[in-house]
């Protein structure tokens, strides 16, 4: 098929040449722009540390799209323009990280800055820089570097200060190169919650309950580790809990933004630890599309990872090019590089991949001497660091960290005599969240993709791949501890027994290229091949609902030309399959309640498993699906303690168990009675719900006047109600549910949408400039920008914008242009704080 665009150049051609770039950017300020838009509103900027000029071309949809004449000014460019449209951001991810939150929060927050301080990385940075190739340490350096340089332009220009540190009294603090490596608790990894839940249960003889908590697969025998004392309290994970959870201002008047260490009960904290899982299960989607099976003749990648969603959006599209670099794509805005997108000769997408990358370690401490735990028949000591945490509007306080040799100390007991420990990958060099993605931004084919992935670390991933040959593959890229005598399912003793035994190679790890299907999908299911090393010793057992791969597959083998069109109205599909699956089971129990009688009514006539926002069969299904079947489902296979403990079910498992109800409510023919009326119980408390939040008649109920979504800041808390608008974005009706291909995860109390895609990406492999994409809620940092909220009415009903790649393409489109130009420094610049002061 022949394209109405032409490929673009590979990059070392791509965008203008050196010698032009250099010697007559300026010159180009006065140039005509195509006739199509008027010249873009230009802005030129001198900026110390440039060696040459540079240029940053903004779109209408408010991604910038930079040109440079080298790869160091390139990366400088990229950290400058994170800090001028991402500053604020970025500035909190750099002090959640580092533990320096309280000196510009205040006391609230001392807490949270001890526990991340706990999960830096504390190892040998010369191997760490290595970790990542030989031109780690330098891309890096120059992008932080434009970081600094923006800051430094704030103080000659204090208008550009964004509002959150106006409104808050602070200001931005300057980077050193490392900042970027060693903070890790941003990075996804797992297991270490389910191992507490599984340790919990044994504690009160219930073990045999997790697996309607969590179905392991493939299926194993839950065997306790020996010498294992499995009565392991919440607190144990207090300090992993405080280091991974997202900011949030203390509400306005509120003295407190975090639990303080006496002020949860157990219980409190296991229920944090559920919802902690339940946000873990964020999942994304990934697919290729083979050149056979797509309506171009060429491939087509689509990919839409989901997580947490906020303002400013977790990630940042972005477009660099320089000689020898060339990408577009998404990632986080505080790192270097895209981790999904192409770079004119291949494109990859990725999803989480549920490896085990985690140990919670339990330790017998010595009498007398708390700071010794037992090891290999004698009392090793750990490893104490005094810290100093700046505190605002109070004193500074002294922490004490402990390590053991397996990490840090995240709990303690004094009178059981026990510590506990969290080992991780995040510790090991080479596992900074995203980093090792510039091997895949310089990939020029299957191979070099491979290469590239070997060297990541976290969090682990599928990585879905497409390329102009015409190839398309999948690949999983992850650190993946070798456990040579336990599963990793539990804790275990940290008396020696139980070390890691190195690394999986890349060679261990799950690929294929080219299926025979035509296509290859990833939404974060049980994926393994059924043969391969990972047979013997599982990479992982906790896999999200099948769910959302089963609708996908379905859809992808129907189509034989698939198309963008196609694959953008996929990525906002709200078929839900549990929904049709339980459609058919609602059609036979005859219930005598009156509200259940209607609410099997309402699921089963008429309605086709959408869950669109204007649905009411959607509002009762979800909220009954969510809320009311899983603890009434809990109660009837569990024992009352372990019905009373668990917050969260297998949704796979229950479904499966509804659908053949002698598996759970027991082999004989009150097996089908009892589960009818658990059907008839929970759809009658689901029915009494939407009455009272919607009203007495099912024709005016919507899914989305119950399902609003409200992209949250993190800040927005600590402020007035005028302001909160300004900086929080929605509400606004969501369709989805958990099971759906859009996916949603809603808060299962209120029904508010809590976590879903906020990028989307769909990429036409070799005809760039005919890909899609949306970031929601918008681009930009500063609540007062245009593009700050743009695109969440857009993102809302499942549209998205162009991805331009070609220079002709973005500058017919550009609706703001910077020109950077080299410039002598005004003075000595500042220093970054001490390795002290920022908890190093």
């Amino acid at each position: 098929m022949t394209s109405r665009h032409p490929t673009p150049p590979l990059p070392a051609r791509h965008g203008f040449a050196v010698l032009a770039l250099a010697c007559s950017l300026a010159a180009a300020t006065a140039q005509p722009a195509p006739a199509a838009r008027p010249a873009p509103p230009t802005q030129t900027l001198a900026v110390p540390g440039l060696a040459a000029p540079a240029e940053i071309l903004l779109d209408p949809w408010g991604v910038p799209h930079l040109y440079a004449a080298s790869r160091d000014d390139l990366f400088f460019v990229q950290g400058f323009n994170a800090a001028r449209d991402r500053l604020f951001q970025i500035d909190l991810w750099r002090r959640r990280g580092l533990g320096r939150l309280a000196a510009a929060l205040g006391p609230a927050f001392v807490e949270t800055d001890r526990a991340a301080r706990l999960f830096l990385y504390r190892g040998d940075m010369a191997r760490e820089w290595a970790a990542y190739g030989p031109e780690a340490k330098a891309i890096v350096t120059r992008f932080v570097a434009g970081i600094n340089a923006y800051i430094d332009l704030l103080a000659a220009e204090p208008a550009r200060l964004p509002f959150e540190f106006r409104q808050f009294g602070y200001a931005p603090e300057k980077w050193a190169p490392e900042d970027v490596l060693r903070i890790r608790s941003h990075a996804l990894a797992g297991n270490v919650y389910g191992e507490l839940w599984r340790a919990t249960l044994h504690c009160r003889g219930e073990l045999a309950a997790d697996r309607w908590r969590q179905a392991l697969t493939p299926p194993r025998q839950l065997r306790p580790p020996e010498g294992l004392d499995a009565c392991v309290p919440p607190e144990a994970l207090r300090e992993y809990m405080l280091a991974t959870q997202p900011v949030q201002m203390p509400a306005l008047g509120s003295p407190q933004a975090v639990p303080q260490r006496s002020s949860a009960a157990p219980a409190d904290l296991v229920q944090q630890a559920a919802a902690a899982m339940a946000d873990r299960s964020e999942g994304s989607n990934a697919w290729a599309i083979a050149p056979g099976r797509s309506a171009t003749g060429r491939p087509l990648l689509a990919a839409d990872p989901h997580r947490l969603q906020a303002a400013p959006a977790l990630r940042y599209l972005v477009h660099l090019e320089a000689p020898g670099y060339s990408a577009i794509g998404g990632g986080e805005p505080a790192v270097p590089g895209v981790s999904m997108g192409h770079n004119g000769r291949i494109a990859f997408g990725l999803t989480v991949f549920a490896a085990d990358q985690e140990d919670l370690y339990v330790y017998e401490t010595r009498p007398g001497a708390p700071d010794e735990y037992r090891y290999r028949g004698g009392w090793e000591k750990m490893r104490l660091l005094t810290e100093r945490i700046e505190v605002r509007g109070a004193p500074a306080q002294t922490v004490t960290l402990r390590f053991t040799r397996h990490g840090p100390v995240t709990g303690r007991e004094a009178l059981a005599q026990r510590a506990y420990a969290v080992r991780s990958v995040w510790f090991e060099p080479g596992t900074a969240a995203y980093m090792a993605s510039r091997g895949l931004m310089r990939a020029a084919d299957h191979a070099g993709f491979l290469r590239g992935l070997a060297a990541w670390g976290t969090p682990a991933v599928n990585m879905v791949y497409a390329d102009t040959h015409g190839d398309i593959a999948w690949a999983v890229g992850a650190r993946v501890p070798r456990r040579p005598n336990w599963d990793g399912l539990m804790p275990v003793p940290g008396d020696g027994r139980y070390e890691w035994a190195g690394f999986r190679p890349a060679a261990e790890l799950p690929a294929l290229r080219n299926p025979a299907a035509g296509w290859f999908a990833s939404a974060n299911e049980h994926n393994l091949p059924a043969e391969g090393p990972w047979q013997a010793a599982p990479l992982g057992h906790d896999w999200p609902s099948r769910a959302r791969h089963q609708r996908l597959a379905e859809v992808l083998s129907a189509n034989a030309r698939f198309s963008v069109d196609d694959a953008v109205r996929l990525q906002s599909d709200v078929l839900s399959v549990p929904a049709r699956r339980v459609q058919a089971l609602l059609r036979t129990p005859r219930f005598s309640s009156p509200a259940a009688q209607a609410a099997q009514r309402l699921l089963t006539t008429g309605w086709n498993a959408q869950l669109t926002a204007e649905s009411g069969a959607a509002a009762l299904f979800e909220r009954w699906w969510t809320r009311h079947l899983p603890p009434a489902f809990r109660q009837a296979v569990l024992s009352p303690a372990a019905a009373m403990l668990l917050r969260t079910s297998d949704e796979d498992a229950m479904l499966a168990a509804l659908e053949n109800p002698a598996a759970a409510f027991g082999a004989t023919a009150a097996a089908v009675p009892r589960r009818d009326a658990v059907l008839e119980s929970s759809l009658a408390a689901a029915w009494a719900e939407l009455v009272q939040r919607a009203g007495p008649d099912p024709a005016r109920w919507q899914w989305g006047a119950v399902h609003q979504a409200v992209f949250p800041h993190p800040l927005a808390p600590g402020v007035d109600a005028a302001t909160q608008a300004r900086l929080n974005v929605g509400p606004f009706a969501k369709a989805g549910g958990r099971s759906t291909v859009n996916l949603s995860v809603q808060d299962s109390d209120t029904g508010r949408h809590v976590a879903g895609p906020s990028l989307r990406l769909v990429l036409d492999v070799g005809d760039w400039d005919r890909s899609r994409a949306i970031n929601a809620p918008g681009q930009a940092g500063d609540p007062a920008s245009p593009h700050y909220r743009d695109l969440a009415p857009l993102w809302q009903k499942g549209e998205t914008v162009p991805l331009l790649y070609t220079r002709a393409a973005v500058q017919a489109a550009a609706v703001q242009r910077w020109v950077l130009q080299p410039a002598a420094p005004s003075g000595a610049p500042a220093t970054p704080a001490s390795g002290a002061a920022r908890g190093r």
